[in-house]
């Protein structure tokens, strides 16, 4: 039986993300070279997903073209939900990919790059699994919670429950099994 699993944010061979920091001013990608790094991503996901397990990348797989066959070493039947880097032309992604899309609907939750529009889930999903923010996450907006204390406006930051981030920084650099995603979510309710 095959497992599924999903991931975001990638970025094999992005020579520049091994150099972003987080707000904190904390390295995004704890390696020192792309080809450091795009090894750590090929080895993580081969050492969780099997040739038959489906994954679904959630886009920003890879910077340039001269990188797509890295995918070709991965295992698993690999879907790509298109993410903002993702710019190559259809016929380029479809000898690694079995299919492409701008979203995907798995189950109750839909699948995308960039997270959706909190009316646009709600109205339809139980929840967003999307990439794009890397290490940080969707917030509920301040007004929900805020507060004042002897005149001075308190604003706690509180993560919305409808989304998921799943990009690399967030699942350890490995696809995460969409039931662990879907505890991961359930958790945060």
């Amino acid at each position: 039986m095959s497992e599924r699993f999903i991931i975001s944010d990638t970025h094999f061979s992005h020579r520049g993300i091994v150099t972003f920091t987080t707000k904190n001013g904390k390295p995004e990608r704890p390696w020192d070279t792309i080809e450091e790094m795009d090894e750590a991503l090929v080895k993580n996901w081969n050492s969780v997903v099997g040739p038959k397990d489906k994954v679904y990348h959630l886009g920003d797989f890879c910077i340039n073209r001269s990188a797509l066959p890295i995918c070709a070493r991965l295992n698993g039947i690999k879907r790509l939900i298109k993410g903002n880097h993702d710019v190559l032309r259809m016929e380029e992604y479809a000898p690694y990919f079995k299919d492409v899309h701008g979203s995907y609907p798995l189950n109750e939750f839909i699948l995308t790059h960039i997270p959706l529009h909190p009316q646009a889930v709600a109205e339809r999903w139980k929840g967003n699994f999307h990439g794009h923010l890397h290490s940080e996450r969707v917030m509920k907006e301040p007004d929900e919670y805020s507060f004042d204390i002897g005149g001075t406006t308190i604003i706690e930051n509180v993560i919305d429950p409808l989304y998921l981030c799943l990009s690399a920084e967030q699942v350890n650099y490995t696809p995460i099994s969409y039931e662990d995603a879907v505890k991961r979510w359930e958790e945060q309710q």
